[in-house]
């Protein structure tokens, strides 16, 4: 049986050399990437097409063989196929038509969306069967939280004022969306397993703007439920948690979800997450996108801190958030030789 050195470090193991795979390794800075999206009619469409979410899953495998293919989809295909108008406008992001009230759930149903998603799963399958016998795929969804906050925002935020308004202000209504999304992401990440997935990894992306009591109820609550209900079909996967610009909540994330690794961001102290994470959980992370962008011994450098850092426990090397669309894919290359002692 072939040794999966990403599922190694997930399963608590510490290797010599860790593993490595990049948040948005399929995307923009690869010209392949760009050639291959030209053939969508737009992002979700692309989203949806198995044959071309497939190939750019594939691409940075094929460039940098990274340990994990994360597939290429997004995690507003979630409230997409629940019914919510979802689009995705160039030069601006996602826009949706935001939900008005907690009357407007009532809009959104589960029924439609294992049909809807059968291209992802597809695109799964697929992709499994490509992959070189030592690269783990990897599948995943957002928070209910970071979902919710799209939803009602009808894209970003600077604020989250509507978001945490109705939160804060009609919390049962708001724990009515909040459920319909444990349902939904629930059910898509059993899927992706089914499909073939063999790590899952949920994105909080906007958990840092919480304070403690809403983080405790918005984001670890729903998430403990998620993997509860995913360990419960398939015990034996991975599960990755990434609550984003967590700050001190990443340790009692780490403790009450259930997850197996926490994702970290580039702001956490190493020390802290050596002591406070590690010795509970695999870390993932957490070099600043920043520093790949710029390359050469800056990027050299940081990914030593971050080795140095985290040598004595369990780690899957990371960025702390996605890479950045300017970044030169030698710099990649780059970094991946550095982390596996290539010479050069």
């Amino acid at each position: 049986m072939t040794i999966k050195p990403l599922i190694e470090a997930l399963q608590g193991k510490r290797l010599k050399v860790p593993p490595v795979w990049l948040m948005r390794q399929a995307g923009r800075y690869l010209p392949e990437y760009r050639k291959t999206r030209s053939g969508a009619r737009d992002f979700l469409n692309f989203c949806y097409t198995p044959a071309l979410a497939v190939e750019a899953t594939l691409q940075p495998i094929r460039r940098f063989a990274m340990d994990g293919a994360i597939i290429f989809s997004d995690i507003l295909v979630i409230p997409d196929a629940l019914g919510q108008e979802v689009a995705f406008v160039e030069g601006k992001g996602p826009v949706l038509v935001p939900l008005e009230s907690p009357e407007s759930v009532s809009g959104l149903s589960l029924e439609p969306m294992s049909q809807h998603l059968q291209p992802v799963y597809e695109a799964l399958s697929a992709v499994r069967g490509e992959l070189p016998p030592e690269t783990t795929l990897i599948g995943f969804a957002g928070a209910p939280w970071t979902i919710a906050t799209y939803m009602i925002e009808g894209g970003s935020s600077k604020d989250f004022a509507r978001a945490k308004s109705w939160a804060y202000g009609d919390p049962n209504g708001f724990a009515r969306l909040i459920d319909l999304l444990v349902d939904a992401i629930s059910n898509h990440l059993i899927a992706q397993v089914s499909a073939g997935a063999e790590v899952l990894q949920i994105f909080d992306s906007w958990a840092g703007v919480l304070p403690e009591a809403a983080f405790r109820q918005w984001t670890i609550k729903p998430i403990k439920e998620i993997i509860a209900r995913v360990k419960a079909v398939h015990p034996d996967v991975p599960i990755i948690g990434f609550p984003n610009r967590a700050g001190v909540m990443y340790a009692p994330f780490s403790i009450e979800t259930g997850v197996d690794a926490v994702s970290i961001d580039a702001s956490v102290p190493l020390g802290w997450a050596a002591d406070e994470l590690q010795s509970k959980v695999t870390v993932q992370g957490n070099l600043d996108p920043i520093a790949l962008l710029t390359g050469g011994s800056a990027l050299k450098n940081a990914a030593d801190t971050i080795l140095s850092g985290l040598r004595n426990g369990a780690h899957v090397f990371n960025l702390g958030h996605g890479v950045l669309p300017p970044t030169p894919p030698d710099h990649v290359a780059q970094l991946v030789d550095h982390l596996r002692g290539a010479k050069g």
